[in-house]
């Protein structure tokens, strides 16, 4: 699968998307995997920043907020869209272009750090975005991503659960098979029933990789990996969103940060 073929399917994703995930509903997303990734990042404060894979620019806006001077990118245009909407409706400075994670239009060493919220393991040449994301950052500067866990989440993952409906266990399968766009289909589950009846499924082109061929494409992009994070709900996060419980078990993400030095 090429990326023009990826890009279609968040085009097609892009209206819905934007819509429940600034609802509510991504769940995920709110309560625990961005607020981890924000803790995890330096302090960015007068930065100038990229966000890869920016969607409708939710998680670049909390960046900027954090005092840096954000770029977001993305793919799909109604992503864009909906990103410079907001942006209209309360500048925070960002700019938004369309374009391909695997071809930024930045010079070399245009920023002082990128991030990806979430993008990276969808797009089918990983290697060539973080080899373009080493490109456009400067000497010093960093790339932090979060990525779907490649340990937990490869190509099969079940969540076992007692009579109760509580997790105890995750069952993993496929581990060692790589994806090259296996398309898969899902809605947020906190969607309320009649929404979810009248709206079609997401549907994500996958790119499954092992840990060990994450580790290699980011060294090999010329990133030294300077901390890595798996987020977990604590108990409290748990009870208030029991959707996220099944973290406790075994993570879900895998957040990695990684340098350029300085040569």
């Amino acid at each position: 699968m090429k990326s023009e073929d990826v890009g279609r399917y968040w085009e097609r994703n892009a209206e819905t998307w934007t819509r429940q995930s600034r609802a509510g509903y991504d769940v995920y997303r709110d309560a625990l995997n961005t607020p981890a990734f924000l803790a995890m990042l330096p302090d960015v404060a007068g930065m100038r920043g990229l966000d890869i894979g920016c969607g409708e620019g939710s998680n670049t806006r909390t960046v900027a907020q954090a005092g840096a001077r954000m770029t977001g990118i993305d793919i799909a245009s109604t992503f864009i869209r909906h990103a410079r909407e907001a942006e209209d409706r309360d500048p925070l400075g960002i700019d938004f272009t369309v374009g391909d994670a695997s071809r930024l239009p930045f010079a070399d060493g245009s920023f002082d750090f990128a991030v990806a919220f979430m993008s990276l393991m969808d797009m089918p040449d990983q290697d060539t975005a973080l080899a373009e994301a080493f490109r456009v950052v400067r000497p010093g500067g960093f790339l932090q991503f979060s990525i779907l866990h490649p340990c937990f989440v490869p190509g099969g993952r079940r969540t076992l659960r007692d009579a109760e409906g509580n997790a105890y266990a995750v069952e993993i399968s496929d581990y060692f098979t790589p994806t090259d766009g296996d398309v898969e289909r899902w809605k947020f589950s906190a969607v309320p029933q009649e929404e979810r009846d009248a709206v079609a499924p997401f549907e994500v082109p996958r790119f499954h990789r092992t840990l060990s061929d994450w580790v290699a494409m980011v060294v090999g992009a010329g990133f030294m990996i300077e901390a890595m994070g798996e987020p977990v709900a604590s108990e409290e996060v748990a009870r208030a969103a029991p959707s996220v419980a099944d973290t406790r078990i075994a993570p879900i993400f895998l957040h990695m940060r990684a340098r350029k030095l300085r040569r």
